[in-house]
């Protein structure tokens, strides 16, 4: 008697794999399918190309080395760099309002502060504000202000892949893990893990990217790791639940800036200082890792690649 097997996981054979794997690299050959450019080539070189789907990428540092107006600068470079892509944004925007976010990019576009954009006197400079807003009315992003569990994350995304972004390219941009609650754990590391799993799942759906930023815990402040240029650089344990993290993420960059830590040289190399931030590629799957340095810009929400 033949037994019956239910619930099984479904599988292919590795020739139905090497298929796959051969027309990815012929669609690349012929431009079919192109990784998304932003401003740095550096970076891009880094992330084979640019920002590409199905991956994940994790983008770290402590509070003030300029994560979200790198992830910020991003978004706009996605659309702007990227014309002839059908794309749809998704950023879930929990540490700043997303009017905030659309200052940063004012910010960038009028080369001005947030502070000075805020205090505009002059009717000639609030119609260039509002003049450079219009332009933004047709770039296709959307933007959740409310912290949310990853439940709700998780059936947002399902929502988008399904209706707005169907059959386009999805970006979902999140800003930060931290903020991220959870109906089923109260322990971070349990909800980290948790939404992990979701964007695992996520980005094999579709033409999906992740984009996530995440903090770093307090131990590249200390005294003893200021004090000696060998322990300087960002490594793995200084991650917030590195683990889940490092297992999630296909490409981990984290944001330096000694200066905030009163270092003047950086690392054994004794790197400059003033000025300077730092991307240190602490995991690529397809790639050695490498530090890129930047000019700091943050003032205009920007960071100028050297």
């Amino acid at each position: 008697m033949e037994q019956i097997y239910d619930n099984i996981l479904p599988f292919k054979h590795i020739s139905e794999a090497a298929n796959e794997a051969v027309t990815y690299i012929k669609r690349r050959k012929s431009h079919e399918i192109e990784p998304l450019k932003s401003r740095w080539k550096k970076f891009n070189d880094m992330c084979c190309g640019g920002i590409e789907p199905g991956c994940v990428y994790t983008i770290a540092g402590i509070s003030g080395t300029g994560k979200s107006s790198f992830v910020n600068t991003l978004e706009t470079d996605l659309i702007e760099l990227n014309p002839n892509k059908e794309l749809i944004i998704l950023s879930f925007s929990f540490e700043m309002l997303s009017r905030s976010q659309i200052g940063r990019k004012l910010s960038n576009k009028l080369h001005q502060t947030t502070s000075e954009l805020y205090s505009v006197s002059e009717d000639n400079e609030l119609l260039l504000v509002e003049k450079t807003a219009k332009s933004f009315d047709n770039y296709p992003i959307y933007y959740i202000d409310d912290a949310a569990t990853v439940q709700k994350i998780a059936n947002t995304i399902d929502y988008f892949q399904n209706t707005i972004a169907k059959d386009k390219w999805l970006i979902i941009i999140l800003d930060h893990t931290l903020l991220v609650g959870s109906e089923n754990y109260k322990d971070e590391r349990m909800i980290i893990s948790e939404l992990e799993k979701v964007f695992i799942k996520a980005k094999k759906i579709g033409t999906t990217s992740i984009i996530q930023l995440s903090q770093m815990n307090r131990n590249i402040e200390n005294t003893d790791r200021i004090n000696n240029p060998s322990s300087h650089y960002p490594i793995r344990s200084d991650l917030s639940s590195s683990d889940s993290v490092f297992q999630g993420s296909d490409i981990i960059a984290v944001l330096a800036r000694p200066e905030l830590l009163g270092i003047t040289a950086y690392g054994p190399r004794k790197l400059p200082v003033k000025n300077k931030i730092y991307l240190h590629f602490l995991k690529v799957r397809e790639g050695d890792l490498a530090i890129l340095e930047f000019e700091n810009d943050l003032k205009y929400n920007n960071l100028i690649e050297v």
